[in-house]
């Protein structure tokens, strides 16, 4: 059996278990502004407790609440949102359904999107994918102008129907991207949550938007120091669902481990107690067993 690691990035500390058939590493580092050097000095310390070389390691599993911790502290790219025209501010209505019902005084967390960085653009299919509207080219150009201006880092696009049928959004993407800097993140709807019904959609899709420049950044930068210490196997994210996906999908969607850390605990909670019945269960099972014949 060759090695395991596995490392959990939170807000102050993070984490790193080496599992290999010495038996198990353990570290615990601060972590850093830029958090592959906190994971990367913890990774060497387990190595080295270890002694074992980078590339003994056979799978690096990663849970982290970075996305987390950028939704909830608003500190991700500057986000801007293209949307059918009528919908520019469905980002705020949401839906009827609010969390406090009876509090006349509930204040609704504001927008990823301010209004000023939300644009609408004239096109319109229909639940059946027919063009009620031709998308208005000139009018997605003048938009991204405008964006351009307002230097984001970031942008969102969401569509009516888009779930459905991306034409619209992946053509309005490409005048975007030809007006943009090139280093500007562009997510569509029908890619990150390709789902019935505007609000979940939307909202989805700036929030992808909104922390893409960060997680993308760090996840790169940190498989290519990976890469350079010797440890070449795959690297896997932890996604909300308790669920693994790749490096490359967790880049383009890192929506998807918004819920990391926490699914990683409850996860690891879930198969500590299962191992724990199975052992109970084993030596149940043995006690009950009669007494072998001299």
């Amino acid at each position: 059996m060759r090695a395991r690691l596995a490392a959990d990035i939170g807000g102050t500390f993070t984490d790193v278990v080496l599992e290999s058939p010495a038996g198990r590493d353990t570290a615990k580092v601060l972590t850093t502004a830029a958090p592959e050097v906190g994971v990367l000095e913890g990774v060497r310390r387990v190595l080295g407790a270890a002694g074992l070389p980078p590339s003994e390691v056979s799978v690096f599993l990663h849970g982290t609440t970075l996305a987390t911790n950028a939704l909830i502290e608003r500190k991700g790219a500057r986000t801007g949102f293209v949307t059918t025209e009528g919908l520019r501010d469905i980002l705020e209505m949401g839906y009827e359904k609010r969390f406090e019902q009876y509090d006349v005084y509930m204040e609704r967390p504001l927008p990823l999107v301010p209004r000023p960085l939300r644009f609408t653009v004239p096109g319109r299919l229909d639940g059946r994918g027919r063009v009620l509207r031709e998308l208005d080219d000139a009018a997605v150009r003048a938009v991204g102008r405008r964006l351009s201006a307002e230097r984001v880092g970031a942008v969102a696009i969401g569509f009516m129907h888009a779930y459905a049928w991306p034409e619209h959004e992946r053509r309005a993407a490409e005048i975007l991207r030809a007006e943009l800097p090139g280093d500007v993140t562009i997510c569509l709807s029908s890619e990150v949550c390709p789902e019935i019904r505007e609000y979940e959609r939307f909202s989805t899709t700036c929030a992808n938007a909104y922390v893409r420049p960060m997680m993308q950044g760090y996840l790169l930068r940190l498989r290519a120091e990976l890469d350079t210490l010797g440890m070449t196997c795959p690297l896997l994210l932890m996604m909300s669902g308790g669920g693994l996906t790749t490096l490359e999908i967790a880049a383009r969607f890192p929506v998807r481990l918004v819920e990391s850390g926490p699914a990683g605990g409850a996860c690891s909670r879930r198969g500590s107690r299962a191992s724990a019945r199975s052992s109970a269960y084993s030596r149940s099972t043995w006690a009950a067993r009669p007494p072998r014949s001299a």
